[in-house]
């Protein structure tokens, strides 16, 4: 097994099993003969050996290996879920789901030491990846222990897309029961953990938690949690592990779990539930809806559930649905949409309640065939008060992010107006993540959609839930989504490598808001193998301690971390509790050196090593991951604009630091303003790399500090002489351009303002005679200059031209005079106009030369030129 294991991790690919004649004879020469590896060597040409090209040896009995590298789970939450990759012609393919089954994913779960396989209805939805696709099939018998000794089938003509592509979602909770109850639905909660059973501890064991469990033994909904030891004292090992779920999750192991950090089980803190039981008959339940107390009402009857039908559905009926269900009190009773509707059979058909009963079927439900045929009997579907939860998102982490509630239906956002630590303390309590470490706003994990439920939050920090606490009335708010809420909470963890260049660095710990050490006492390789993992840089890697960084200020989050052989995540470790006081020497911090590079698409904080990676950093923090985003391009530092900038962005500024999850995404020049250009190009897709932005990754080690004003003085000496006088022409010509339209604009404002005589010849001709006018004089003419400078007019200072009397619609077709808005001017004091003498067409004059000037309106009362007449007598 030495001998295996450094031969595949010579060559990248995991630990491995030996295997005699397996892959058939060789030939040529019999180089290596008697091997004795230890496991420890980097290659197979320093173990210990009989002497090259000495042996005794013939080639059927040629040496082998199988490495576990055949296969990996990518782009889930963790190694143990995600999109099923193989190892093939030296590089990984896509499975197709239609070439792969259930015995292939329990093989896959078995040789990355994960449990085992959750069932194929609640796995994980990952995205579609961008491999090649695997064109061969799969026959596992089941009992493989590699997923490269099954049999393989020839290539199915069937046509396979990433869009379905195989996904395995596997969990190391091997089994779930109840004991200690009067039935099999009630008594101490006891989870087998890849083979033993043990008690689960209570510290944080929720309501939430119990509905998954009783839905997953198909035991209803929970009832209650009652504590201490109502059924009786645990035997056997008791499990730390925290399950951290919403209620909607089909599976315990589809919840988030910690185990890292957590405080000793005290003595008969045991978790335990009461369901309400298997379906029986007149049981109900609500589909289709965001949470289980609100959706479409069915009810089981007959070994079978059914569609309840009605056309009088109001909230008497509705109050005895979610009373029955233990959800409060009714908020909406309502017929579902059409896409919304059942299509299986009915199992209750009309239903008429006083409000007061505690179970459907108490109500009337023997209503006469007249009754029923009044109106149209549709689905039903109730919204009850318990259905209304709390979620934080774009936070990378379900302990930070923004805050959103389910109300009526559909998720909406908070406003941050008076959003305090108090408010997000009642956040923190409710999701339990402990206490709140910041309540930012300003939408600082982007803005959210759709609704902004509640405005005005003013809790105390006591209160059970964020609706308990005074506010406006729910949908009421003068926001806008630039200022949603947001909460950052103490249990919110995050792992990176400090000081990195690539996959090694001091391994950190992000906890109660703030980056820690990790202490190296029990340190195994085991845990260094599963840190590596969670920073997607390979399966394993090398322990280091006492290095010569310094001491360092700020705490020692962690001690004896103690990862298993089978543990699936790092988080699943155990350790002594969160201390920031773990370590008695700071300098028995451990650095890692994992064996693998990560990849972007796999990567959990890190970046691949280049030579460009110091095109990324962060200015004006605390340290290199926190401050100003700032760019190197073209020989200088710029900065980036914060349009559309969001936690998503963020995570790519952070990935590419090397500082892990991003932990918000501030702008508005938080960390002062900078002195460069702006990279003005906004940024909308947490999938683009800063590379297409002309960055490219770095990692964790900061770059070389740029002086701001040698990187103008560079930018502007790449500016060459014949771009500056293409740039000076071509303002030129826009100029000269502008005022020729000018020009022509004014050219025909001043044709279309002036009338035309329906009798004369000449109607479409200038006159050829200087007009003259009297006019009143008005003293709102004198303040046409300062509108003219002003570049704005008042309704008062636009006055029409109106049409003359004897204009026809027939006069050479052009019809009647239209109204001509006429712009004030500057018209001389003594109130006449400038006389002015129009050329005769046949002169050829230029259109627009000349003084010309619009035509003014007269003041009202004024009376108007006539212009079919020629001239008024003086």
């Amino acid at each position: 097994m030495n001998d295996a294991a450094v031969v595949c991790k010579q060559l990248d690919c995991g630990s491995g099993a030996p295997q005699y004649g397996h892959f058939g004879p060789g030939s040529g020469p019999i180089w290596m003969d008697d091997v004795g590896c230890n496991g420890t060597e980097s290659a197979l040409s320093d173990c210990p050996h009989g002497g090259w090209g000495e042996n005794n040896c013939v080639h059927a009995e040629d040496a082998g290996v199988m490495c576990s590298g055949f296969v990996r789970l990518v782009e889930g939450k963790s190694h143990c879920s995600g999109r099923v990759e193989i190892h093939d012609g030296e590089q990984w393919k896509t499975v197709c789901d239609s070439h792969f089954g259930p015995k292939a994913a329990d093989v896959v779960c078995r040789e990355l030491q994960c449990g085992v396989v959750l069932p194929v209805a609640v796995a994980a939805h990952v995205g579609e990846g961008m491999s090649p696709i695997w064109d061969g099939e799969l026959q596992c018998v089941g009992n493989e222990s590699l997923l490269a000794s099954c049999p393989r089938g020839s290539p199915r003509d069937q046509p396979c897309t990433h869009a379905n592509s195989a996904v395995v979602t596997c969990t190391q909770y091997t089994g779930f029961r109840l004991v200690n109850g009067s039935t099999a639905c009630a008594g101490r909660v006891e989870v087998q953990v890849l083979g033993t059973w043990g008690t689960l501890c209570a510290s944080h064991w929720d309501l939430s938690d119990a509905h998954v469990l009783c839905r997953q033994l198909n035991c209803g909904f929970a009832e209650s949690i009652p504590g201490g030891e109502r059924f009786g004292r645990e035997t056997g090992p008791v499990w730390r592990d925290s399950f951290h779920c919403d209620g909607t999750e089909a599976h315990l192991g589809q919840c988030p779990v910690i185990t890292l950090g957590a405080s000793p089980c005290s003595h008969g803190n045991n978790a335990a539930v009461i369901c309400s039981g298997s379906a029986a008959f007149a049981s109900l339940r609500l589909v289709g809806g965001g949470s289980r107390c609100d959706g479409r009402v069915e009810i089981f009857q007959r070994g079978t559930w059914g569609r309840v039908l009605d056309d009088q559905w109001d909230l008497r009926e509705a109050n005895v649905v979610c009373r029955q269900l233990q959800c409060g009190q009714a908020e909406t009773a309502y017929n579902p949409p059409k896409p919304e509707r059942g299509t299986g059979p009915v199992g209750l058909r009309g239903v008429r309640c006083a409000g007061h009963e505690t179970n459907l079927t108490q109500c009337n439900t023997s209503l006469p065939k007249s009754a029923l045929a009044a109106g149209v009997a549709e689905d039903v579907g109730v919204i009850c008060w318990g259905s209304r939860r709390v979620r934080l998102v774009n936070g990378s982490g379900r302990c930070a992010g923004r805050v959103e509630i389910y109300y009526q239906g559909s998720w909406g956002t908070v406003c941050d107006d008076g959003w305090d630590l108090s408010d997000a303390a009642v956040i923190c309590h409710q999701l339990g993540c402990g206490e709140a470490v910041e309540a930012p706003g300003s939408a600082r994990f982007g803005e959210g959609s759709g609704q902004i439920w509640l405005d005005g939050v003013n809790c105390s920090g006591a209160e059970a839930a964020l609706w308990d606490c005074p506010a406006r009335p729910w949908g009421q708010h003068d926001c806008g989504h630039k200022e949603d809420a947001g909460v950052i909470c103490s249990e919110f963890v995050a792992l990176r490598l400090e000081n990195s260049d690539g996959c090694s660095g001091r391994l950190q710990v992000f906890y109660n808001g703030t980056w820690g050490s990790v202490c190296s006492n029990l340190m195994t390789p085991d845990t260094v193998s599963l840190a590596c993992k969670e920073l997607g840089c390979g399966d394993g890697g090398s322990l280091e301690t006492r290095l010569p960084y310094g001491r360092l200020s700020g705490p020692a989050w962690l001690d004896n971390v103690q990862c298993g052989e089978k543990t699936s995540s790092f988080w699943q470790c155990p350790s002594t509790p969160w201390d920031p006081q773990s370590c008695e020497d700071l300098r028995d911090e451990i650095h890692i050196t994992c064996n693998g590079l990560c990849l972007l698409s796999q990567c959990h904080g890190r970046s691949l090593p280049s030579p460009d990676r110091e095109k990324i950093r962060a200015v004006g923090g605390e340290d290199g991951c926190s401050g100003r985003v700032e760019i190197w391009h073209h020989g200088s530092w710029g900065t980036v604009c914060d349009d559309s900038w969001d936690m998503r962005d963020a995570e790519v500024a952070c990935r590419q630091l090397g500082c892990g999850p991003a932990v918000s995404a501030l702008n508005e020049a938080a960390f002062g303003m900078g002195r460069f250009p702006s990279t003005h190009t906004p940024i909308h897709s947490a999938q683009l790399s800063f590379s297409s932005s002309a960055a490219t990754p770095r990692t964790a080690a900061p770059p070389p500090r740029a002086d701001p004003t040698r990187g103008r003085l560079t930018s502007s000496r790449r500016v060459s002489v014949p771009v500056i006088i293409c740039i000076i022409l071509g303002a030129l010509l826009c100029l000269l351009l502008a005022l020729l339209a000018g020009q022509v604009l004014s050219a025909r404002a001043g044709r279309r303002a002036l009338p035309l005589s329906p009798g004369s010849r000449r109607a479409q001709e200038l006159f050829p005679e200087a007009v003259y006018e009297e006019i009143g004089y008005s003293p709102v003419w004198e303040k046409q200059p300062r509108f003219g400078r002003s570049g704005s007019y008042s309704e008062e200072s636009l006055t029409q031209l109106q049409p003359y009397p004897g204009d026809t619609e027939e006069e050479d077709g052009l019809g009647s005079a239209p109204d001509v808005l006429v712009l004030p001017g500057g018209d001389p004091a003594d109130g006449y106009d400038d006389a002015r003498e129009v050329p005769d067409p046949r002169d050829d004059a230029a259109p627009g030369q000349g003084a010309w000037e619009m035509p003014r309106a007269p003041e009202e009362g004024a009376v108007p030129r006539d212009a079919l007449g020629g001239e008024r007598e003086r």
